[in-house]
């Protein structure tokens, strides 16, 4: 199995409610004078064909920011906003491409062989979804679901795990052939969860 940037749709999850940013839209905060979501757009249209922006407020707002890669905005297609995997589902139903490329509207260091590597692994374990893994300095090591490569022929069952009330990422994708792809450098995926660390992250 073998595919190109063309086999894949990018996926911008921007749809949650950023509760622990005290319900303010994530990816409208500003880093060094861009919305977080531009930051991420940035390196993730390079790696994909089509561009596809979840987002379930402010939609005229990531038109706008999606306009010059040509994004399209999508929203869920469940009420309360359940999760990012509705957002993944609505990518799921929208894309025309074998595969979808999701990244969370809050890693601005987004690693720029993200495409390439899970492609790699996915191709070569003949699997269904590729995540990433990373380890700390301790030893420790950390799953990241939320960047994930997954096949779009997988739309109908998530849709099924949806419907009866489940939401874990992790839960859904132990249903399928899931790979997961070490990382080097876990800093790539650090992800803004509050105005604090975002402010930290503007300083430094």
């Amino acid at each position: 199995m073998s595919f190109s940037r063309d086999d894949i749709t990018g996926l911008l999850l921007a749809g949650g409610r950023g509760m622990r940013m005290g319900g303010v839209d994530k990816g409208l905060q500003m880093l060094h004078g861009e919305p977080l979501a531009l930051h991420v757009m940035r390196r993730l249209a390079p790696q994909s064909g089509p561009l596809l922006i979840s987002a379930n407020r402010h939609a005229g707002r990531y038109v706008d920011l999606g306009a010059p890669f040509h994004a399209m905005v999508i929203a869920d297609t469940l009420p309360d906003f359940p999760g990012p995997l509705a957002g993944l589902l609505a990518g799921l139903r929208t894309a025309r491409t074998r595969f979808v490329l999701s990244a969370p509207c809050d890693t601005p260091g987004l690693p720029a062989d993200l495409a390439e590597r899970l492609t790699a692994a996915l191709a070569a374990q003949n699997g269904s979804i590729a995540t990433v893994t990373t380890t700390d300095a301790h030893g420790e090591t950390s799953i990241h679901p939320v960047f994930a490569l997954v096949r779009t022929s997988l739309a109908d069952d998530l849709e099924g795990f949806l419907q009866a009330g489940e939401r874990k990422v992790r839960t859904w994708y132990a249903r399928h052939k899931a790979v997961e792809v070490a990382f080097p450098d876990e800093r790539t995926f650090y992800n803004i969860n509050s105005l604090q660390e975002l402010a930290d992250l503007e300083r430094r």
